[in-house]
Formats: structure tokens, sequence, C-alpha cells
């Protein structure tokens, strides 16, 4: 497994979400308590109040929430919500080789700057070099998982600065993480930013490589199950 809770998960109860960061869950013991929701997202189709969600406790008595919201059972199957996970398994992933589309590469690191951004990792072979920004991917349409599922400066920003990189002769990659395997390939939300959609669209034809990887979550963690397809090929 690429990524395992750090603190073994508690079970609750979505009662609801408000002020983007807090969420409201009832636990077992039927108190209701508020928990930090690191996504600043819409969590369009993941927010359905009386669905079980995992919680990790804080490391920190001093931390006003007590809790994490982790993931969200919807559908059969867990969907993770937290965004500090995507980095970390994707990390860990191509770190241990276990990603064949970037077996190649001996050197990775996080949070590297190039120009005035900075991108998720940076990967290194002997023969090339690749900046690369993760996504995570919640929302779900049909059987498509779209991003982004709000308007999005930053995420253009990334691809703009991905398109510089690959005119300076690095290769570049947009990793899209899917926390969810009840879809079946991957797309833009035009109607939610379509000037995101016709940046992605540009980037791709510049040769910005295009990586969504579904992920399958479960109470000990997750791993990347497998790549899918963009929904129009």
């Amino acid at each position: 497994m690429a990524y395992e809770y750090p603190v073994k998960p508690v079970k609750a109860i979505l009662v609801r979400r408000y002020k983007r960061f807090l969420v409201d869950v009832r636990l077992e013991d039927g108190r209701i308590v508020t928990a930090h929701c690191t996504n600043t997202g819409s969590l369009k189709s993941c927010l359905i109040p009386g669905a079980p969600v995992l919680l990790t406790p804080a490391n920190s008595s001093r931390r006003k929430t007590p809790y994490t919201w982790e993931s969200i059972y919807i559908d059969g199957g867990w969907v993770g919500v937290n965004t500090t996970v995507p980095n970390k398994l994707v990390f860990n992933a191509v770190q241990n080789r276990m990603l064949k589309e970037f077996q190649d590469f001996h050197t990775v690191k996080s949070e590297v700057k190039f120009g005035d951004s900075r991108f998720d990792l940076y990967m290194e072979s002997d023969n090339q070099k690749l900046f690369a920004e993760i996504k995570n991917v919640t929302y779900k349409h049909g059987n498509a998982a779209l991003f982004p599922d709000a308007p999005t400066e930053r995420g253009r920003k990334h691809l703009k600065a991905l398109m510089r990189a690959v005119e300076k002769g690095y290769r570049a990659a947009m990793i899209y993480v899917i926390p969810r395997t009840d879809v079946t390939c991957f797309d833009t939300a035009d109607d939610i930013d379509p000037q995101y959609a016709a940046l992605l669209r540009q980037a791709r034809a510049k040769g910005v490589e295009i990586y969504a990887y579904r992920v399958m979550f479960d109470e000990k963690g997750a791993r990347i199950k497998d790549l899918i397809p963009f929904c129009k090929e």
C-alpha cells in the first residue's frame, strides 16, 4: 500500500459541511463533533448527509478540531477527500517504482521551484528531467471523474507553468488522482471552469503529459489501482 493513515481512523456519520474547512460528524457514541476538512473545493457529489465517514484523530491537543476528515463511503466504496493524501501517495509510488509510467526515474523530490512556480514533484533519470503537478479529483458525474469542481485560478497557473517547462526542454506532467473507483474515465468540467478546460487541451497539444489514476481507499489507507483514459478518446 502506497499510503497508510498515520493513526487508526475513527468511524462517524456526516452531518453537514460549512465554512469550507469544517464538517460536523456524529461519532459512534452519538456525540456530534466538528472535524477539519482540508479540501477547499466544492466537494460536489461527495457531500451526502448520513453517509459513513472516516476521521483521523489530531496529533495535538491544542488543535481546535479534534479530527481530520479522510474519506466518505459512497456507492459501495470509500472516496478520499483529504487533499494532503494524493501528493504523499504519488511520491511514495514513484519513489518505490510502483508506476510503470515513471519507473525510469531514480530521483524524486517534492515542492521544487521552477521560475515563479512551485511544482508538487520533480523527477530525474539519467537523461530526463520532469516536473509534475498533482490534483485531487473527487467530482463524479455519470461514469466520469471531472476536474475541477470549482473555478481554479491556481490550477490555470500551474498549467501555464508546465507549458513553460516543456518549452525549456523539460518533460512535464499533470497527474490527476481520482480517490474513488466508481468511475471509468476522466475529463474536464467545462461548465465549471471553461478556461481551465481550454488550457488543459492547449497543454496537451504542447506536450504536457496527462495521467489520471484511480485510487482505491479502505480503512487502512490507499493504493493506486490503475490508469484511466480521457472520456472522449
